[in-house]
């Protein structure tokens, strides 16, 4: 699944967007992708985990699901696509690279379970998939994109140290 999300990057990255790509699995199949569209909509809440999630969502409504849900995104997902992931009902998320500046798997490693809050159950997180060819993928990115606060960030994520 990891590399189904390195592919959305790449198209995400032929766009101009940085390469930031996700999907959304249930029952083996994949049923929403999307990549980061920071730059295409000037907007900051349209990560790409958080807009697979949304489309999987409208597709999926309020059926009682026969699988469970799963997310795989290149990068590990910030606080924000964390608890989309939890208020989805995500069940495993599996990244590649890590962002040590925003990334949530550590905030899920110590959310306590609550009884009265069964729903809001952080997933299963499983990171450093591709970790290699994800860090290739911002290495690319940062040589091709013009200065701004998106490379500068990028380029933190491209020096993390092997």
């Amino acid at each position: 699944m990891v590399q189904a999300a390195i592919d959305v990057a790449e198209q995400g990255m032929r766009q101009g967007e940085m390469p930031i790509g996700a999907v959304v699995e249930m029952g083996g199949e994949i049923i929403a992708h999307a990549f980061t569209e920071d730059v295409t909509q000037a907007r900051r809440l349209v990560h790409a985990d958080l807009l697979a999630m949304t489309r999987a969502d409208r597709k999926l409504g309020w059926q009682p699901r026969q699988h469970p849900v799963r997310l795989a995104v290149n990068l590990e997902p910030c606080l924000m696509c964390l608890g989309a992931a939890m208020a989805f009902k995500v069940t495993e998320v599996y990244w590649g690279l890590e962002s040590p500046a925003d990334g949530g798997s550590t905030i899920a490693a110590a959310w306590p379970i609550s009884d009265d809050l069964p729903w809001y159950a952080p997933p299963k997180m499983i990171g450093g998939i591709k970790r290699t060819e994800v860090r290739e993928q911002f290495r690319r990115y940062c040589a091709l994109a013009p200065d701004s606060g998106f490379r500068r960030w990028a380029q933190t994520l491209v020096e993390l140290p092997d």
